[in-house]
């Protein structure tokens, strides 16, 4: 499956505890169908002291699912769809499903 989603995309959140943060797609986990973003699902980790150092509190970003997020148009600035179309050249690119603009990797 291909997915319409890739790194350092510009995402919204649409469903969640995060619902309407803004940010950059950093990693995308193909065979779970979820995406690790910038500043959103932000969990604490402990942290065990080993040797010399000390114990902490770690915060990461946690995964969240695919269908969570939408691409934000670069046309509008407004959350959109994503379709697949072919440039000039014969290309498969990713169009903005409402305006029609190419998203740019």
């Amino acid at each position: 499956m291909t997915l319409k989603i890739r790194k350092n995309d510009k995402v919204v959140v649409i469903a969640g505890k995060d619902k309407g943060t803004r940010g950059r797609v950093l990693k995308v986990l193909v065979d779970r169908d979820r995406v690790i973003v910038e500043k959103v699902n932000v969990v604490k980790r402990h942290k065990k002291r080993m040797g010399n150092q000390p114990g902490e509190i770690v915060e990461k970003e946690a995964s969240i699912h695919i269908s969570n997020i939408l691409l934000v148009d670069p046309k509008s600035d407004k959350p959109c769809r994503v379709r697949m179309g072919s440039d000039k050249e014969g290309r498969k690119i990713r169009l903005a499903a409402k305006s029609g603009a190419a998203i740019e990797q």
